[in-house]
């Protein structure tokens, strides 16, 4: 041993020189093991990480999930929003329109010529009465009257 210490010294500053030949090349063979008698041992601690790993990875889930239902819920409610925009645009359109044809059909012109056409002539003094008068009120005494009524038949 002291002969290889003192070669040391002197080999370890040159390059160490590899031999060409490494020794005898290794042969591995297979063995079957049977491991049926094996009892595995429960650790505790392992067990309990197991679960809080677990606890954690279900909780991370049921949040991705709760932010995607979220999202596609927004999503949803948007494209509900402006088809109920589009509808309103649609109905002010065509309530704006019928308002219209009402105005066009209310003329007083209008009516007097389609009155005149159908044979009708205005009425003479005393036809009309008027049912939107004011009521007196019901303290005070009211005169009795009769209106002369004109019934027209047609046959």
């Amino acid at each position: 041993m002291a002969a290889t210490a003192a070669v040391a010294p002197s080999v370890a500053g040159k390059q160490a020189r590899r031999p060409c030949w490494t020794g005898t090349p290794e042969v591995y063979f297979t063995k079957a093991v049977d491991n049926s008698r094996l009892v595995k041992v429960d650790d505790p601690r392992r067990s309990r990480e197991m679960k809080q790993f677990g606890t954690a990875l279900g909780c991370l889930f049921f949040l991705v999930m709760l932010f995607a239902w979220q999202h596609f819920k927004a999503i949803e409610y948007g494209y509900k929003i402006e088809s109920l925009r589009a509808q309103r645009d649609s109905l002010t359109e065509e309530n704006r329109a019928l308002n219209l044809e009402d105005a066009s059909l209310r003329a007083p012109e209008r009516i007097d010529a389609l009155a005149r056409q159908l044979g009708m002539q205005p009425p003479q003094a005393g036809q009309v009465i008027r049912m939107d008068m004011a009521l007196p009120n019901g303290n005070t005494p009211v005169m009795a009257s009769i209106a002369p009524i004109a019934v027209v038949s047609v046959r």
